[in-house]
């Protein structure tokens, strides 16, 4: 099938899922299409807890998700983070222009190997007030990424979040993610520019502690910068501005 006829028509049936096992089958069928093994769409933040209204629907092999869970290794997956870095879609040979690769990163990348998953790409899906999140495509371990189909990908990705978004009833009004006491409790004393070593003394817990609590909030609002997650605490009203410090004084 062309490929530009393969986008009209996603598009026009996505237009009549009503449901996420629908829109599966549907990202499914276009992604084997486009010479794609696995799809992933979804909001960042639904594999925490407390994220059972986000988009979340994939075929993923058995597994994967749960050891990025059991690992706790949900905040520094690279593909996740370098969406925050760019509004394009990029293949996953070129993470590391767009975040520097820790041994973390490339640690996830590996396990995913271990379950089969190879080159992959992924379309952001930032959208203001809302979690972020991704349609990610991949082939199975071993097979070359279909670099001439990545256009067409790209727009699939891009409907198919449109349409998982209505299906969740996006854009909702005083939806936010779920953070813990402690990560409340940080978020504030972050917003008084307070250092984690500072925020650990104040709450007597390691400084080490205290930046996972920084980072665990990050990750439920899938941003990169202290500043991001204060911005995000006062859009949500978790934090006034009384708590927050001037611009000028910022944060890492």
């Amino acid at each position: 099938m062309p490929y530009a006829r393969l986008i009209d028509q996603f598009d026009e049936r996505s237009r009549e899922c009503t449901s996420d096992a629908e829109l599966r089958a549907l990202v499914g069928d276009a992604a084997r299409e486009l010479g794609f093994d696995y799809f992933a769409l979804l909001h960042h933040a639904a594999l925490r807890p407390g994220g059972a209204r986000l988009v979340r629907i994939d075929n993923y092999p058995d597994g994967w998700e749960q050891e990025l869970l059991a690992d706790d290794l949900i905040a520094d997956d690279p593909v996740h983070l370098a969406c925050g870095r760019t509004n394009i879609g990029f293949p996953w040979d070129q993470l590391g222009a767009l975040i520097p690769l820790t041994w973390r990163h490339c640690r996830i990348l590996e396990r995913s190997g271990h379950y089969g998953i190879g080159a992959g790409f992924t379309v952001p899906a930032n959208v203001p007030g809302e979690p972020a999140g991704s349609c990610s495509f991949a082939v199975r371990k071993g097979r070359a990424l279909p670099v001439q189909r990545l256009l067409c990908a790209e727009q699939v990705g891009a409907h198919a979040f449109r349409v998982a978004r209505r299906l969740h009833d996006y854009p909702a009004h005083g939806a936010h993610p779920r953070l813990s006491r402690r990560e409340l409790q940080c978020l504030h004393l972050l917003a008084a520019g307070k250092s984690d070593w500072e925020i650990a003394r104040i709450l007597d817990i390691s400084p080490e502690t205290a930046h996972q609590y920084v980072k665990r909030a990050r990750t439920a609002y899938d941003v990169v910068s202290r500043t991001q997650l204060v911005v995000h605490g006062l859009r949500d009203a978790r934090i006034s501005f009384d708590d927050a410090i001037p611009p000028d004084r910022g944060m890492g």
